[in-house]
C-alpha cells in the first residue's frame, strides 16, 4: 500500500472512532521499526495515534502487553482504541520530555533511581507467560547481526579463518553467560529514547512490544551502557551494584558476588552492543536511516572498553584494535 492510501485509511479509521474529521495530526515521534506515530489534537486534548503496518509489525502485541504492564504499575500508554487488522492504534499520551533530553549531572542520579525502580517492578512482578525465551538461537542470530552488518556490509572486512573461530568461541562465551543468569521479563530495549518524564507515575516506558523472557542483566545494561549517552565507569558501576543489592531484596536473584555480577553485566552488554552496532548499519544501509551511525562509535567503544577488561575477550581485542577501528577510521567522513 502506498503512503497517501495508508494515510487515507488511516484518517477514515479516526474518524470511525472519534466520531469526528475535526482533528489535527502531527508527527510525534520516529524510531528504528516500520511503525510511525502521530499526535492528534481535538478540543484541547492529546493522543498518539499508531500506524503499525501489519505485513511488518504486530500491535496486537503491543496492545497486549502494554495492558499486562499497566497491570503491575508500570506507566506504559493506555489502549483507547485498536484495529489489529490495519494496524491502528490510539494510545494516550505520554508527553514529549524524553530521558535523553534531560539527562544531566545533576538530574542523572534521581532519573535513574526512577528508572532502576520501574525496571525492578518489571523483573520482580513482570509477564513471563507467553514471551519467547531469549535462548541460545536467539542470542546467536542476534550475535550475527555483528558480522554480517557491520563488519562485512558497512566496513567490508573480510575475516580470515582464525579470525572466524575467535568470534564463534566469543558467542560461545556471551551466550553461555546470558543462559546462567537469572531469566526475568525483559523489556529488550530499555534505555533513555524509551523513557519519558510524566506528571504521575514517572517514567512512562515505550516501545515494549519485543519483550521476552531473557537474562537479569540485558535491561540494566541497556539502561546504564545506553548507546544514546555515556556516564563515567564509576557511576555505572554504583548504579549496578546499588540495583543488585534492590533485585536480591526483591527475591528474583540470589546473593550473587558483586564481582561475577558485573561481570554478567560486561558480557550481556558486550552481546548488546555487538547486536546494536550490526543493527546500526544495517538501519543505514538496508532502510537509509543513517542518523543511527552517529552513535556507532559510542556503542563501538563500549565493545573496546569491555574487551579490553577480560583475558578471554583478547582476541575480540585485537581485532577492534588491528582492523576494526582503523576501517571506522578509514570510514568516517573527513
Amino acid at each position: 500500500m502506498r503512503v497517501s492510501e495508508r494515510n487515507d485509511a488511516m484518517r477514515a479509521w479516526l474518524a470511525r472512532v472519534t466520531g469526528s474529521t475535526c482533528f489535527e495530526l502531527t508527527p510525534a515521534s520516529s524510531d528504528a521499526s516500520f511503525r510511525r506515530y502521530w499526535r492528534l489534537s481535538e478540543g484541547g486534548e492529546t493522543c498518539i495515534l499508531m500506524d503499525a503496518p501489519p505485513a511488518q509489525e504486530d500491535c496486537g502485541r503491543y496492545a497486549d502487553l502494554a495492558r499486562r504492564f499497566r497491570a503491575i504499575g508500570i506507566n506504559t500508554p493506555e489502549i483507547l482504541a485498536e484495529d489489529r487488522a490495519q494496524g491502528f492504534m490510539l494510545i494516550s499520551d505520554l508527553g514529549d520530555r524524553v530521558y535523553l533530553d534531560h539527562l544531566s549531572d545533576a538530574s542523572a542520579d534521581g532519573l535513574y533511581g526512577d528508572a532502576l525502580g520501574a525496571l525492578l517492578r518489571i523483573q520482580a512482578d513482570g509477564p513471563t507467560q507467553g514471551l519467547p525465551a531469549y535462548d541460545a538461537p536467539f542470542l546467536k542470530r542476534e550475535l550475527g547481526l555483528f558480522r554480517t552488518w557491520f563488519l562485512d556490509q558497512h566496513l567490508r572486512l573480510r575475516l580470515s579463518p582464525a579470525e572466524e573461530a575467535m568470534l564463534d568461541a566469543l558467542d560461545g562465551v556471551l551466550i553461555e553467560s546470558a543462559l546462567e543468569q537469572p531469566q526475568v521479563c525483559v523489556h529488550r530495549d530499555y534505555h533513555s529514547r524509551n523513557l519519558m518524564i510524566t506528571e504521575i507515575g514517572s517514567p512512562g516506558v515505550l516501545d515494549f512490544q519485543d519483550a521476552v523472557v531473557g537474562p537479569v542483566t540485558y535491561d540494566l545494561v541497556s539502561l546504564l551502557r545506553d548507546c544514546y549517552i555515556a556516564w563515567p565507569a564509576e557511576k555505572v558501576v554504583g548504579w549496578a551494584l546499588g540495583y543488585r543489592q534492590m533485585a536480591y531484596r526483591s527475591g528474583f536473584i540470589p546473593d550473587v558476588a558483586p564481582e561475577r555480577f558485573l561481570r554478567w553485566l560486561d558480557l550481556m552488554g558486550l552481546q548488546r552492543h555487538l547486536k546494536v552496532c550490526g543493527i546500526f548499519a544495517r538501519l543505514h544501509i538496508r532502510d537509509g536511516k543513517s542518523h543511527y551511525l552517529a552513535d556507532l562509535p559510542r556503542t563501538l567503544g563500549y565493545v573496546t572498553h569491555v574487551a579490553g577488561r577480560h583475558p578471554e575477550l583478547k582476541g575480540l581485542a585485537r581485532l577492534l584494535s588491528d582492523r576494526v577501528l582503523p576501517a571506522m577510521a578509514a570510514s568516517s567522513p573527513s
